[in-house]
């Protein structure tokens, strides 16, 4: 009796090993899909951009067959404590807010925030000179975090779902700035609509550490910074980072 008990046993651990094994194999990417070059939903109507081809070569490393799922940015923590797709890569910063909620890798890229403004208007970004401007930030990022935590009392903070709505104010002369990081800025002034904006004064805030979420404890993490680290290494991410840009942002 005690060796079929042993039997069943060893039989459970192996179908519960190899589950496990087939289920690691399979991986969803989340990503927001609205925030240029780094997460976009293409022509075709594919997710693609910065964040989307570095989560696919992770997956290439980790021998993982991986699909990608958007999801709104206001929920998206959320959605991936709901267990809507595994691990998220929609340049997401690192705060403490946030680590409380889910796990980050190691970085894969550091960025700035830095303010847009028209090129003919005299916009300088000290306090004092910022009084009473309209400035617009994406909701739920640093850059409306930091407006509200350093500006709140001298600007009118607006708001948006989307980056792409306060671009479209901005163009609209709806405000007289916006803050966002520096490289989905300098996508955007590439482009018809922000031909005639310009950055103003020097980055507010250049520290600002972008990396992948988890779910708390998940150990997809450390296979994710392993992966991360072998793309650096082996110049699968100098490929992606030139498609996107003329510098590095590593």
């Amino acid at each position: 009796m005690k060796n079929y008990k042993k039997i069943l046993l060893a039989a459970a651990a192996t179908l519960a090993f190899g589950t496990s094994a087939v289920a690691a194999d399979k991986l969803k990417i989340g990503t927001e899909g609205a925030y240029p070059p780094f997460n976009l939903i293409d022509a075709s109507g594919q997710a693609g951009g910065f964040d989307v081809e570095i989560a696919q070569a992770l997956c290439a490393k980790m021998k993982a067959e991986c699909e990608v799922v958007t999801s709104d940015w206001d929920g998206i923590i959320p959605a991936l404590n709901a267990k809507k797709f595994d691990f998220l890569a929609a340049s997401m910063s690192i705060t403490e807010e946030r680590k409380q909620a889910v796990d980050f890798t190691d970085p894969y890229y550091t960025n700035k925030l830095q303010f847009i403004a028209p090129k003919s208007s005299d916009f300088k970004t000290d306090k004092a000179s910022l009084k009473g401007k309209v400035i617009g930030a994406q909701r739920a990022t640093i850059a409306g975090t930091w407006l509200e935590d350093n500006m709140a009392d001298v600007v009118d903070i607006k708001l948006y779902d989307t980056q792409e709505n306060a671009y479209l104010d901005l163009s609209s002369g709806r405000l007289d700035g916006v803050l966002a990081d520096k490289f989905v800025n300098w996508e955007w002034l590439k482009s018809d609509s922000g031909k005639d904006f310009e950055f103003k004064g020097d980055p507010v805030f250049d520290n600002d550490k972008i990396a992948i979420a988890v779910r708390k404890g998940d150990p997809l993490r450390e296979k994710l910074n392993a992966a991360l680290k072998e793309i650096v290494a082996d110049g699968t991410y100098k490929k992606i980072n030139d498609k996107y840009f003329p510098f590095s942002i590593y």
